[in-house]
């Protein structure tokens, strides 16, 4: 299987919420739709928690290069 990416998934995941909203669809064919419709959503839920912590993580090492580099600069201020 081809890994899964977000943007294709949230595209297929409106694909289905627009034809689940036409109510053509029988119910048993609504009912997969559904199904698969969970299925993305819980991945795209997934994949954005995995790239919230990537960018808190990458944002809290950049404060502390930064506190870093004030205290560096503080320090040789003092000579």
């Amino acid at each position: 299987m081809a890994k899964q990416k977000f943007e294709t998934s949230m595209k297929r995941l409106e694909d289905i919420v627009r034809e689940l909203e036409t109510g053509e669809l029988s119910l048993e064919d609504s009912l997969k739709k559904f199904e698969e419709g969970i299925k993305l959503s819980r991945f795209c839920s997934n994949k954005l928690d995995e790239i919230e912590k990537k960018v808190s993580i990458l944002v809290q090492s950049e404060e502390k290069e930064v506190d870093f580099i004030s205290e560096t600069e503080k320090d040789s201020d003092v000579d």
